[in-house]
């Protein structure tokens, strides 16, 4: 005689790829948040490390980063992306500037505007953060795997909001003036 189905409810299992994201519960958001909160603070803790030896924080490093993403960018475009106030940027900048990590040059066509780039001190304190993050990134896209790289990719793109992907999609668009990226072997 065959075992009699069992009248029990299986507990409900994570949503997997495939399912439809339509109906996530409340708990899996909850999670979705944990791992955000969990993988950021071990995503920036090296990097934290080496800021806090040179009396900087997570701001300075900001700065470093989408300087150096985009050598020659303005002041504007840089408020924009960070999203903060001119006050703001300026207690992290000027001493930026003053200690020798960025330099800055007028506008080419607007005397005015201020355009940044990173000095050689700076670029080799952004190359430091960016190696040391970068072992964080490579370790977790091996692990999870080409498929759930792209995932990955997407969630965090929706995320963002219209005004974030745009200037994403900016520093993302290819630059004679920018330095070509250097490849990763992940394999």
């Amino acid at each position: 005689m065959p075992p009699r189905p069992s009248t029990e409810i299986p507990p409900a299992a994570p949503v997997g790829a495939g399912r439809n994201l339509l109906f996530l519960r409340e708990e899996e958001l909850r999670l979705a948040q944990d791992l955000l909160f969990f993988g950021y603070r071990d995503f920036t803790g090296g990097a934290d490390r080496i800021l806090e030896e040179l009396g900087m924080g997570r701001a300075h490093h900001r700065v470093l980063h989408f300087v150096g993403r985009r050598p020659g960018i303005t002041v504007g475009e840089l408020l924009a992306i960070l999203s903060i106030t001119k006050q703001s940027l300026g207690r992290v900048l000027t001493p930026l500037v003053e200690e020798g990590y960025v330099t800055q040059a007028p506008g080419r066509s607007d005397r005015r505007q201020r355009l940044l780039t990173l000095a050689p001190k700076g670029l080799a304190l952004e190359q430091r953060l960016f190696d040391r993050q970068r072992e964080h990134v490579m370790r977790a896209y091996r692990e999870a795997g080409p498929v759930a790289v792209d995932g990955f990719r997407k969630v965090m793109r929706g995320l963002m909001g219209t005004e974030a992907r745009g200037q994403l999609e900016r520093l993302e668009r290819p630059d004679g003036d920018r330095p070509a990226g250097r490849l990763a072997r992940l394999g």
